[in-house]
């Protein structure tokens, strides 16, 4: 049951007005017995106003309005971009629950609106922008609680399994450079790596090939399983066991690229065995299945009883103190300010929120002494704690400059300084663009993300997946009713994964999202294996690593004696 409705009568001495009340109903969001709750105490009380716990954005979406076009300029921002996927989750969680009990999301809210309607009353909207919550919300909690709730929501949306092998996969791309720089010193051999580089393409190429095939008789999961199977297979028999593409592979690529290819097949696949040990591991000591299969057990009309909320609320806010405080304190105290109004004008309110901000409001409204001021409770935050990744990225950029004029100043001659700056540019921008478009981008967008990714990857405070997304909205139109859509893929339980996501791509919003993400991804990638791979090979026309200490010092001498001269 939902929990009774109490009254706080009102206003308080020296008010404007002294018979205003406000009656309360603390609901459970998808619980049908709230929805008969809300709807009886309205009728009871014809109230003046029915106050809501939704914002307009939220009012005008359950009104059944188009949804509003999102703000470009919002969207691509690096930080909003996590915090729209933060509340995408979320709102994900909260249709699965509603989908398991039948009731949809909101229903509360949507049946006080709707009895309201029907009894002439007025109705209030309390709750803050959800906007800018999400913003506090996520501004305020810390790294590690980011990624804890990050990950904790992949597992509960997401088969185990596939979560290891995609850690395993990011495992072995940060392995693969550092194979190719420290690798001689355990023993990786450039012939090794010939090998390794042989298996990779025959793995590959024997993939390509039963994929193909397979098509014209399995469908889904089972031709992609069987594509990977075999490549593995064809691999690790043909490749590494017999050394049938040895041959191949010295004939027709040099050391650099067996450098590159083998350092990076030997990454991915250590992290990949590593994927499938953390996925055994799953197997063997917890479910596969997604954790929302456990919604069975739980009854959701306990989800009012005031004893089971104060402990969701304290769990939740051992979790993470900060994000409490936005996503529930402060919303206690926007809401009692909007009653505290209500009531101090003289108007009767039946109020309706959810079970979690009850005791909170009740206590504003029986003294609104307490309430924080109101300036306090809108806008936007800045993130609390020390900006490492701006730290991060200022270094990059000043080492990266800093390497090409103590260069410079060094004498290095000017051919060597644009073929390097040369390959910085192309390797970049062949990544950039190279994802953008595997992320479904135009070519027109893609080609601007990767032209300008050589830039963007050494200044902090751009991205090349916001040019590229720019471009892309020239011919989208994303809105917030694209997140119904990738909720109802998601719930879809009867159709194979890569159907789902092929579909997930034909959503506006997601599609969007993947090509900015890819992008930034691409220029990451292409950093790393410039440093990794291209910068050494540079490197040797000049001494290798102890020529270019050599020249740089040698800058930084020159460069001390310019400043000097010119200061004296």
């Amino acid at each position: 049951m939902s929990e009774p409705a109490d009254t706080i009568d009102g206003p308080p001495d020296g008010a404007a007005s002294g018979d205003g009340r406000i009656t309360i109903v603390g609901t459970a969001h998808v619980s049908q017995k709230s929805v008969e709750e809300v709807e009886e105490t309205i009728a009871a009380e014809n109230p003046d106003i029915v106050a809501v716990e939704l914002d307009e954005g939220r009012y005008r979406q359950m009104q059944g309005e188009e949804p509003e076009d999102l703000d470009a300029s919002d969207l691509l921002k690096g930080n909003t971009v996590f915090q729209f996927l933060a509340y995408w989750m979320l709102s994900y969680v909260q249709t699965r629950l509603g989908d398991q009990f039948d009731v949809k999301p909101g229903a509360d809210m949507m049946a006080a609106i709707e009895t309201a309607e029907e009894h002439g009353i007025d109705v209030a909207l309390v709750d803050r922008d959800i906007q800018q919550t999400i913003q506090r919300f996520w501004a305020r909690m810390t790294i590690r609680e980011k990624l804890r709730m990050v990950g904790g929501l992949a597992f509960g949306i997401t088969d185990s399994r596939v979560v290891g092998i995609m850690v395993g996969l990011i495992v072995g791309l940060l392995a693969g450079p550092g194979i190719a720089i420290f690798g001689g010193a355990v023993g990786i051999t450039t012939p090794f790596l010939a090998t390794i580089t042989g298996a990779a393409l025959l793995a590959i190429a024997a993939a390509l090939v039963i994929d193909t095939v397979g098509g014209t008789v399995l469908d889904g999961d089972d031709r992609f399983y069987a594509a990977i199977a075999g490549g593995l297979g064809a691999g690790i028999v043909g490749g590494l066991v017999f050394g049938l593409a040895d041959g191949i592979v010295d004939r027709f690529l040099g050391e650099f690229a067996i450098t590159i290819i083998g350092s990076m097949s030997l990454g991915l696949g250590g992290g990949l065995a590593f994927g499938l040990a953390a996925a055994a591991l799953i197997g063997l000591f917890g479910s596969t299945e997604p954790e929302h299969q456990g919604i069975d057990e739980m009854d959701i009309e306990q989800l009012t009883d005031a004893d089971v909320v104060t402990v969701m609320m304290e769990e939740f806010r051992q979790f993470s103190p900060g994000g409490a405080e936005a996503l529930i304190d402060e919303r206690d105290a926007y809401i009692g300010h909007q009653l505290v109004a209500l009531r101090n004008a003289g108007y009767h309110v039946v109020a309706v929120v959810g079970a979690g901000h009850r005791a909170g409001i009740e206590r504003y409204l029986a003294d609104p002494s307490t309430l924080p001021p109101m300036d306090s409770l809108v806008g936007t935050e800045k993130g609390r704690g020390i900006p490492w990744g701006k730290i991060i990225g200022y270094g990059v950029s000043i080492a990266f400059i800093s390497f090409f004029v103590l260069l410079a100043m060094a004498g290095v001659r000017d051919g060597f300084l644009l073929r390097l700056f040369g390959a910085w540019f192309v390797i970049n921008a062949v990544f950039a663009a190279g994802l953008a478009k595997l992320a479904g981008a135009r070519w027109s967008s893609a080609g601007v993300g990767g032209a300008v990714a050589w830039m963007t990857s050494i200044n902090p405070l751009l991205a090349p997946g916001w040019f590229t997304g720019y471009m892309e909205l020239r011919h989208l139109r994303v809105n917030v009713g694209d997140i119904s859509k990738l909720n109802a893929l998601l719930s879809d339980e009867t159709r194979a994964v890569s159907d789902i996501v092929s579909d997930m791509f034909d959503v506006p919003l997601f599609k969007l999202i993947m090509v900015v993400a890819l992008t930034n991804v691409g220029s990451i990638i292409a950093s790393i294996l410039f440093v990794a791979y291209v910068l050494p090979l540079f490197a040797a026309e000049i001494g290798g690593v102890d020529g270019v200490s050599r020249l740089m010092l040698e800058g930084a001498r020159n460069s001390a004696e310019l400043i000097w001269g010119v200061l004296r």
